[in-house]
């Protein structure tokens, strides 16, 4: 009986025993488990850190290369690593091949200035596709003048001045006067009103804002103006110049009028800061407005009382 259950007992041990090295063997299956995780982990963190580097150098500002409008600095070369994996390669932008103008090439565009301008502008001027004196400027109503020149002559209506056009229309104009190249006033002079052909006149145009100072049909000088707005317009008519005052100031506007040479109640022709400072943008309150304080100023000097003035549209 003893043997029995001593027998019995070492049974019973026995699945015990099993339980145990059971229970080792997965304790160290699972330590080996943990271990080929934490190796992973380990090996998956090292691959993410060419991204973490690349990130970090997409953000830092990239280095020159040979397509950057600077050259790269002499201590650095461009990177021999042209893959299509390179942020670089893939940020560059390919160049696109610059067409051949057929008409010649560009001499003069939008934005350009200096006295070859101007001598366009003038050119221009001469057989009507410039319709202002000449700036030296090319903007957009050069743009515009260009375009008209080339469509009426069967060229592509860039609006650039090429060898081309520059030819065709040296042959169709005379070289330029200096009083072409450099007029009197900003939009040309109109043909006068009949009442200015005879006598001592100042000839006041609305339609082309100029002021022509002439004697006997004459014109000695001219000058820009601008009048009044709608709500204090400029009256037209035939006047004379009833008094002058060197140093006027406005009674009713407390404002400077220089020059002040007055024909029509309180108007007067006289000069304007203003008016030299904005431009036709501004008005007057029914005087003629002088943009040119050196003209007036002489004009002032010859100008007597009981000189004409003629005011048309």
């Amino acid at each position: 009986m003893i043997r029995s259950i001593t027998g019995s007992t070492s049974r019973r041990r026995a699945p015990g025993r099993a339980r145990v090295r059971t229970r080792g063997w997965a304790g160290t299956t699972a330590t080996a488990a943990l271990a080929v995780l934490v190796m992973t982990a380990a090996t998956v963190g090292c691959k993410a850190q060419p991204a973490d580097s690349a990130s970090a150098a997409a953000s830092s500002p990239p280095r020159a290369t040979a397509t950057d409008d600077a050259k790269p600095p002499a201590s650095q070369s461009p990177s021999p690593d042209t893959s299509s994996s390179s942020p670089q390669a893939t940020a560059t932008p390919t160049p696109k091949p610059v067409k051949p103008d057929p008409q010649g090439t560009m001499l003069m565009a939008s934005g350009s200035e200096g006295k070859q301008v101007r001598e366009l502008q003038a050119r221009l001027r001469q057989i009507g596709h410039f319709d202002r004196s000449p700036t030296g400027y090319y903007g957009t109503v050069t743009v515009a003048a260009v375009q008209s020149f080339q469509g009426k002559r069967g060229l592509s209506r860039t609006g650039r001045t090429d060898t081309v056009t520059w030819q065709k229309l040296l042959g169709m104009t005379h070289e330029p006067t200096a009083a072409e190249l450099n007029p009197p006033t900003t939009l040309p002079v109109t043909k006068p009103d009949k009442r200015c052909m005879t006598g001592r006149v100042l000839c006041i145009s609305k339609n082309s804002r100029t002021l022509s100072w002439m004697i006997d049909g004459r014109v000695v000088s001219s000058m820009d103006v601008r009048f009044g707005s709608q709500y204090t317009p400029t009256r037209e008519g035939t006047f004379s110049v009833y008094w002058k005052s060197r140093h006027h100031v406005s009674t009713i506007y407390h404002t400077a009028m220089p020059y002040a040479m007055f024909f029509s109640g309180g108007q007067a022709v006289h000069y304007s800061a203003d008016f030299a400072a904005r431009g036709y943008s501004g008005a007057s309150h029914g005087c003629v407005n002088v943009r040119d304080e050196g003209k007036i100023a002489s004009l002032f000097a010859q100008v007597r009382t009981g000189d004409k003035v003629v005011v048309y549209g």
